[in-house]
């Protein structure tokens, strides 16, 4: 026993050091030098199969020895399965990839395609394969795994380029004017309580913030609605932060406020209001209750408003979205927005190096859904359209004083 402890401790402290090679050579060293018996003793000593000890010793008693850069001798070694089994990694592609591979009625068409229903599913075919060897096989091939990418945007209208070409025009003559433009839209809405927010923030070791396990809206807290303008001329934000429903009637009530707090103190002699939007949502090109709203707004301040919509489906390229609402996404990240008090001071924390400022207000106003304007407010509304495509660029003009 004393001499199988010493093997042991010996094996345990070259072992990784050793790759298989050296292991086989050692122990048919130590065995021989133990003489009748040894290899019994080094096999319970070190767990190596006997037959590695065997072939430790028949290698030492060899006059040519492998060359110090081989494991094994030329040959050696299990067979490939794709070699055991030829059509395997045809079988294994059709199921991963079974459109582009000629068969779109496979059996994992509709299924989660992990390594285990790939194996049961080849085993059922007759392979005789394990999901560590699909996974394996998989790498071969050079398939990985990876997440869905949004790189789809759908059919393009032909006038996309031509409108963004519009707004960047309209934009800068309107900022050479020293007159406002600004960019508006909703931020995504967040359920306040203690909810999981997306994102990493420095906490003791140990002690991550415990939020909720589901995300089901807390009736005493509500959602929070962020409805926000973004100056383009000036890098300031605003967001009024709704307790309702995101509707016209709430965005435009926040232009209105904006305008009251921030836009007529940093534009005093303003006669017109320039806002990008996108082509959905509270803000949409179709929506009458938007035009009668701006309508309002116009004959309140007496500015000439025109409008002008992102085309459909790029949303994405919105200013606000990543000249604000990134910036406001990242200053709380990893943090549960527990009230409406916390989001509006979060907010109205955002900072960046290049200068951005950010106001926000908490709005605790009512903007019931499903409000239409009536068709006589309709045929009050004054609105101008653009000569290029005025679906999407209009002016809303004041009414005169008679």
């Amino acid at each position: 026993m004393g001499a199988e402890r010493e093997i042991r401790r010996k094996y345990r402290a070259l072992l990784p050091a050793m790759d298989e090679r050296h292991r086989r050579l050692w122990a048919g060293t130590e065995a021989r030098a133990l003489g009748r018996g040894g290899i019994a003793v080094l096999a319970r000593a070190t767990g190596l199969a006997r037959n590695t000890i065997v072939r430790g010793l028949a290698e030492l008693a060899q006059k040519k020895m492998l060359s110090p850069d081989r494991v094994r001798r030329p040959g050696a070694g299990r067979k490939r399965m794709t070699l055991l089994a030829p059509g395997l990694a045809t079988s294994l592609e059709e199921l991963v990839e079974p459109v582009t591979r000629g068969d779109p009625e496979s059996p994992l068409r509709w299924t989660s395609k992990s390594t285990r229903h790939l194996a049961e599913e080849l085993n059922a075919q007759g392979y005789e394969v394990s999901h560590t060897l699909v996974a394996g096989l998989l790498h071969d091939l050079e398939y990985s795994l990876q997440a869905n990418r949004k790189t789809l945007e759908g059919a393009a209208h032909p006038d996309r380029n031509a409108q963004f070409e519009h707004i960047n025009e309209r934009v800068k003559a309107q900022l050479n004017r020293d007159q406002p433009a600004i960019s508006v839209d909703t931020k995504k809405k967040e359920l306040v309580g203690r909810f999981k927010n997306a994102g990493r923030a420095w906490r003791p070791q140990g002690k991550p913030e415990k939020v909720k396990v589901h995300d089901f809206l807390d009736p005493e807290k509500g959602k929070a609605i962020p409805y926000g303008v973004y100056d383009l001329g000036r890098n300031l934000g605003w967001v009024s932060v709704g307790v309702d429903h995101d509707t016209a009637a709430f965005a435009v009530a926040t232009i209105r406020r904006w305008w009251r707090e921030l836009g007529r103190k940093h534009y005093p002699r303003a006669t017109s209001l320039l806002i990008t939007a996108d082509s959905g949502g509270s803000n949409g090109s179709r929506l009458r209750l938007w035009k009668w709203e701006l309508q309002k707004l116009a004959q309140q301040t007496g500015l000439v408003i025109s409008v002008c919509h992102l085309p459909p489906g790029t949303s994405k390229w919105n200013k606000i979205e990543h000249r604000l609402f990134s910036f406001i996404s990242q200053n709380w990240r990893g943090q549960p927005l527990l009230t409406h008090a916390a989001i509006v001071s979060l907010i109205a924390a955002t900072r960046t190096t290049t200068g951005l400022k950010v106001r926000c207000v908490l709005d605790t106003g009512t903007y019931p859904k499903g409000v239409k304007p009536t068709e006589e407010q309709m045929t009050a509304i004054h609105l101008e359209p653009d000569q290029f495509h005025g679906d999407w660029n209009y002016s809303v003009v004041p009414h005169r004083k008679r």
